[in-house]
């Protein structure tokens, strides 16, 4: 069955009226779009941002009555003096929207070792380090840059026998590639419940025995150590949790940071010095890692 796809450009202060007139309609589902490509970086905490042009879109049943439906849109734009409004009426063709989906998703290759593979292909190489992930509600897929950058360090150092702490682990890829790659242990710290269950649930997918793996909500014992830690967050919390973060590797420890633009580069830089020697940092599209070996 096709359906039908009604989109309005607008701003972030209509977006409400908008969605409510949409879904007073009959909308299924309504999404946000960027129009020009203006992302937003490190939002304030219990805020959702939206972009200064954002695209609404509704989709409807075929047989939704288009003219009642842009009327209402019209009805609305001219309560809020929105005089501009951009409204567009299309025909979206019959899919199967969850192949279309998954054909998105492809394996791929972290270094020279480790792949990262949705259940529903074939592992592209059998002696190769496979961690079997599907998207889901917490982040970490591997397509993200900043999480591409950690893949591909955790591969290029010596895993074997070592303890490993991924902190904002949300999918848990970090931690459990490293278990991949050899290391005994790993603890998982995320504050997002969401976190904790997609960590445990993607270990099972692995097959890592339960004894190896433990997730935790915050506060942890204070004396929690590894000699590998990475954290794949955010430039400002990770200035800000400096200490806590550097309190959790070990003398002679491994530290990877992610999740940092190019220009925050500095800040997370100073935060980190006082207790790391501190490489040169890697670039991968706007976003950077710095890794940094702990003072005895």
């Amino acid at each position: 069955m096709p359906w039908l796809q009604i989109r309005i450009h607008t701003t972030p202060d209509h977006i409400p009226a908008f969605e409510d007139t949409l879904l007073e309609c009959g909308a299924m589902v309504v999404t946000f779009e960027d129009v020009h490509d203006d992302p937003v970086y490190e939002p304030e905490l219990n805020t959702t941002p939206l972009w200064n042009n954002t695209k609404l879109t509704g989709l409807f049943e075929a047989d939704a009555d288009i003219e009642h439906i842009r009327s209402a849109v019209q009805q609305k734009a001219e309560s809020l003096g929105a005089t501009n409004i951009d409204l567009k009426i299309e025909i979206l063709e019959d899919k199967d929207w969850e192949r279309e989906w998954m054909d998105n998703y492809h394996p791929i290759q972290f270094g020279e070792r480790l792949w990262v593979c949705p259940s529903w292909r074939e592992v592209p190489d059998e002696n190769a380090i496979t961690l079997m992930l599907d998207p889901g509600l917490a982040f970490g897929t591997g397509t993200h840059p900043t999480t591409a950058l950690c893949l591909q360090w955790l591969d290029s150092i010596d895993c074997n026998n070592k303890t490993i702490i991924d902190y904002g682990c949300g999918s848990g890829i970090l931690g459990i590639a490293g278990l991949l790659l050899g290391a005994n242990n790993m603890v998982g710290i995320d504050i997002d419940p969401q976190a904790v269950q997609a960590t445990q649930a993607n270990a099972e997918r692995n097959n890592i025995e339960a004894n190896r793996i433990e997730v935790k909500l915050p506060p942890y014992e204070s004396d929690l150590q590894a000699d590998i830690v990475v954290a794949n967050i955010l430039a400002g919390p990770l200035a800000q949790l400096a200490p806590t973060i550097s309190a959790l590797v070990k003398t002679g420890g491994q530290l990877a940071l992610s999740g940092i633009l190019a220009n925050q580069a500095k800040e997370v830089l100073d935060a980190y010095q006082e207790w790391f020697t501190l490489d040169s940092i890697t670039e991968k599209e706007e976003w950077v890692r710095i890794v940094g070996t702990k003072f005895a």
